[in-house]
């Protein structure tokens, strides 16, 4: 069976490992970064190379996009040669970023009228690896019969692919996987903390902690790094800080009380406001050292 042919917008951190997943499960890709240097890492793992998104999206069954911000977004949809230019039905936009509940629900209304074609939001959760490895938690927000098509495709993108509901959905979940994921930053690095000026082994915390009500996914695998001081980003600071902005702005929206949230953001703003915005959401610890 013949796959999909897929336009790609956007390969950094997390795009350019989804594309050579792609590429390695058979899909024909042509890709676009605003980037040079990141087309052509693209290009060299087998990409087609594109000159501009709507370059990307003209021959395409899926466009996918995979930006760092709101504005991002809709300057490779909606801008002088975004994918909107040249999309026809039925032809499916799929945004893997992270962008303004908002705006999400606005574009996919805008797409739908100016071209007809489906916008589905479908924020991701797992970095770089589970990007590589075709196991990303999806988080889909959009209509049945556009989720519908785009199944086959997630199959191959996602270890975990849910459909929260119509269009926005997704960025509502993303936002509720921020603030957890923000908080748990924070609270790992108070663990660390502890630990260490306790004078036992913060390194074995994992191992001790496991099965119990303590245990999670970061950690087992986001502590170590913090113990190690490995900053090496698989998501970077700059980015989880903006994400946490866009959770506080939603929140204030709803009248939502999380002020447990709002105590992460200003460690976040600290520690950009200290030049770290390119290390990895995990440097969050440097704020606590002496």
């Amino acid at each position: 069976m013949t796959k999909p042919a897929i336009g790609y917008v956007g390969t950094g951190l997390m795009g350019l490992p989804m594309v050579k997943r792609l590429i390695e499960r058979g899909y024909r890709v042509k890709a676009f970064d605003i980037v040079k240097e990141k087309t052509q890492a693209a290009a060299a793992a087998g990409a087609s190379a594109a000159t501009s998104p709507a370059d990307a999206a003209r021959e395409a069954d899926f466009v996918l996009l995979n930006l760092p911000t709101t504005n991002a977004v809709e300057t490779a949809t909606f801008g002088a040669d975004g994918v909107a230019s040249v999309l026809r039905k039925p032809q499916i936009l799929i945004d893997f970023s992270t962008i303004k509940v908002a705006k999400g629900k606005l574009y996919a209304e805008r797409l739908q009228k100016e071209t007809g074609c489906g916008w589905i939001d479908a924020p991701v959760s797992g970095g770089p690896p589970a990007s590589a490895t075709g196991t990303l938690t999806v988080m889909a927000g959009g209509s049945e019969a556009d989720i519908a098509t785009a199944r086959v495709l997630m199959q191959d993108i996602s270890g975990r692919f849910t459909h929260m509901g119509p269009a926005g959905s997704g960025l509502a979940a993303k936002m509720i996987n921020q603030l957890i994921v923000g908080c748990g930053h924070a609270v790992m690095a108070e663990a660390i903390v502890l630990a260490e000026s306790a004078g036992i082994d913060a390194k074995r915390i994992p191992e001790c902690l496991s099965g119990g009500h303590a245990d999670s996914n970061l950690l087992q695998k986001l502590y170590p790094r913090m113990v190690e001081r490995d900053f090496k980003p698989q998501g970077y600071a700059r980015q989880l800080l903006k994400d946490l902005e866009m959770v506080l702005e939603f929140s204030g929206e709803l009248k939502a009380p999380i002020p447990m949230t709002g105590e992460a953001l200003g460690l976040y703003r600290i520690l950009v406001h200290r030049g770290h915005s390119e290390l990895d959401t995990s440097a969050v610890l440097k704020v606590y050292e002496k």
